[in-house]
């Protein structure tokens, strides 16, 4: 942000003056304009209390004297400029109607003060006002743009968990159907949902899905690995389904190594293959009570 704009406490006290002098006339002109910006896309009244919050703490910073954003006194006005932007943020706004919503405030209030027809000293405290409007919109556009991210940054995070479904398809069976690219941050939150499945089902065997995987490298080998030993470190056995020709083939030619972990060809073989463990191992438990 560019370095602080701080006025006099005569340019404050005068444009304070103005501000209280045409009140109504600034605050409706500001309205207008920035109605004609969004094209109704906020309704009359909300945008009319967004805009006179604008005008009283631009009024209240200006009255104090002090006249910095970054202040003490610029509190209530970094506030309420926080909240709007926020706001339109939230409600899919673009930045530069946000920004428009402050820089409309100079059009406004030379419309209502009649300064263009004015003499130097009421040309000079415009351009003293003009600039910390300017301040105040990047201020505005910062905001904005950091709200966006977080908002980016969320809903990627709810879809990431979306694309990772961990599913109960038969009892002491789950499965987790990998589709898309599986990166780190990506395989991290299977590695988690699958972990926390197998503690809340107890289910002794897990299938990972690699049909909807386009491409298997060394790293996605690696993810897949490191998933099948935290399970195991869990008591679960897991069983990798989905691999097609290309796969197999891919895996050869790159050395990947899967040591003793079950692959099969598709999820069905993968399901009837630990479910017939799932049988073998209450065939084994039941006999050995009987035995006891």
């Amino acid at each position: 942000m560019e370095a602080n704009v701080a006025l006099s406490t005569e340019t404050a006290s005068r444009l304070t003056a103005l501000l209280d002098e045409h009140q109504d006339r600034i605050a409706e002109s500001w309205v207008r304009e920035v109605a004609t910006s969004l094209r109704g896309r906020l309704s009359q009244g909300e945008l009319d209390r967004q805009v006179r919050e604008l005008f009283r703490a631009l009024r209240d910073l200006l009255a104090s004297g002090a006249a910095e954003l970054q202040g003490d006194a610029g509190g209530e006005l970094r506030a309420v400029l926080s909240e709007m932007s926020r706001s339109r943020a939230l409600q899919g706004f673009t930045s530069t109607e946000t920004a428009v919503s402050v820089f409309a405030a100079k059009e406004a209030f030379a419309t209502a003060t009649g300064v263009h027809d004015a003499d130097s000293r009421a040309l000079s405290d415009f351009i003293a006002f003009g600039a910390l409007v300017d301040q105040l919109g990047l201020f505005t556009f910062e905001t904005y743009a950091q709200a966006r991210e977080e908002v980016i940054a969320d809903q990627a995070e709810q879809l990431l968990e979306l694309a990772t479904p961990v599913v109960k398809l038969w009892d002491g069976v789950v499965a987790v159907p990998l589709v898309g690219t599986l990166d780190s941050a990506r395989a991290q939150v299977v590695m988690e949902r699958l972990l926390q499945t197998l503690v809340d089902t107890g289910s002794p065997y897990a299938i990972i899905d690699i049909t909807g995987v386009p491409a298997v490298d060394t790293q996605v080998a690696q993810h897949v690995l490191k998933t099948v030993v935290a399970a195991r470190l869990m008591g679960a056995e897991c069983i990798i389904s989905g691999i097609r020709p290309q796969i197999a083939q891919t895996i050869v030619a790159l050395g990947i190594e899967f040591g003793d972990i079950a692959t099969k060809a598709t999820l069905a073989d993968a399901l009837r293959h630990a479910v017939r463990r799932t049988g073998a191992d209450l065939g084994r438990r039941g006999a050995a009570r009987r035995e006891s």
